[in-house]
Parts: C-alpha cells; structure tokens; sequence
C-alpha cells in the first residue's frame, strides 16, 4: 500500500515539474516573441519614416521641377497655339481662293521669276516639273509663259500647286508654298494682331 502511494507522489511529483518545465519554456518563447515584434515594430516605424522623408523629399524636388519648367511650358504652349491659329488662318485663306485665282498666282510668280534670271530666255530645252496640277492647267500656264516645254508630274510634297522650270544650267520655280511661307514669315506679326488683336504679342500673357 505504501509503495503504490510513492508512486502516486512521485507521478504527482514528475507531473508538476513538467508542468512548470513547461510553463518556464512557454514564458520564455513568449517573452521573445514580445522582444521580437517590438524590434520589428520598432525597425518597421523607422523604416516608415525614413519612406515618409524620402516620398516628402522627391515630391519637393518634383515640384520645384514642375515650377521652374511652367514658365518654359507655357511659352512653348503660347507658340504652338499661335502657330496652329496662323496655320489654320493661310489653310482658309487658300481653301477660299478660286482655282482661276490659284492658278493665276503661280502664272504670275512664274513669270516673275523668269524675268529674274537672264540665262532662262537664252536657255534652249527646257523641262517643267509640275505637282499639284492637272496636266492641262499647267500646259496652259506654260504655252503662255515661256513657250512649248516638257512637263513631268511630281508628287507634291506640301499639297500646294508648283511648277519648276529647268534647264541645262538654271532652274526656276513659281509655288504657292512660297506664297504660304511669305504670309507666316514676313507677315507674321500682322497675321497675329488680326487674329488675336493687339494686345495679344508672344511676350505678353
């Protein structure tokens, strides 16, 4: 009877120092996992300031871009919408010009070319390139400009009508481009003030 109540006291015994056994090992796995997740909590919250001073740092820096280029932009904004007005502006004009009074301008910037160049009326063969007009429009213009001459098509680079008279050593060329480049170059100033008024210059605001 004595010997089955030693084994009972000592079973008790061997359970209570497990127990504690492992009460000592839960209380120390707890603790590190407290000393843990405040060293990470404490790294994260560091970490979160410095990203917080460096996002604060980058947006001034954006910023202090984004200013010093506004200026710079708007100018560039300013010249683009002047040139696209100015650009549309000659695109009506030629749109409302009739084809006789089109086709009348190259005639007379063909002649007026001609007159300035002495070789030409010595010159023998002579070829036009031609581009932007029908076959007989430009046969006309020449037969009554400068005689009987060989006429080739050419693609139009620009959309306008042109006429290029060459021979062996000179070349002259009547184009309404030409027309179009005076009117945005020479006249470019007063084609502003007409559409946008006086006090509207590339300076101003």
């Amino acid at each position: 009877m004595e010997e089955l109540q030693s084994t009972e006291i000592l079973d008790r015994e061997i359970l209570e120092d497990a127990r504690k056994k492992a009460l000592r090992i839960l209380k120390t796995a707890d603790d590190t996992v407290r000393v843990q997740t405040a060293e990470w909590e404490k790294k994260i919250a560091a970490n979160l300031d410095e990203l917080e001073k460096t996002h604060t740092e980058q947006c001034k820096i954006a910023t202090a871009e984004i200013m010093a280029r506004l200026p710079t932009d708007k100018r560039r904004a300013k010249a683009e919408k002047i040139e696209n007005l100015l650009h549309d502006a000659v695109a009506s004009w030629y749109a409302g010009l009739s084809r006789s009074r089109i086709l009348e301008m190259i005639k007379e910037e063909l002649v007026k070319r001609i007159s300035q160049v002495e070789e030409f009326a010595a010159a023998g063969q002579r070829r036009a390139l031609v581009s932007a007009l029908e076959r007989k429009e430009a046969e006309t213009i020449l037969k009554t400009v400068t005689g009987t001459c060989t006429i080739e098509e050419v693609p139009s680079v620009h959309g306008y009508p042109e006429i290029v008279l060459e021979t062996g050593n000179v070349r002259v060329t009547a184009s309404i481009q030409k027309t179009v480049d005076y009117l945005l170059q020479k006249k470019r100033a007063e084609l502003i003030e007409a559409l946008l008024g006086s006090d509207f210059t590339e300076g101003g605001e």
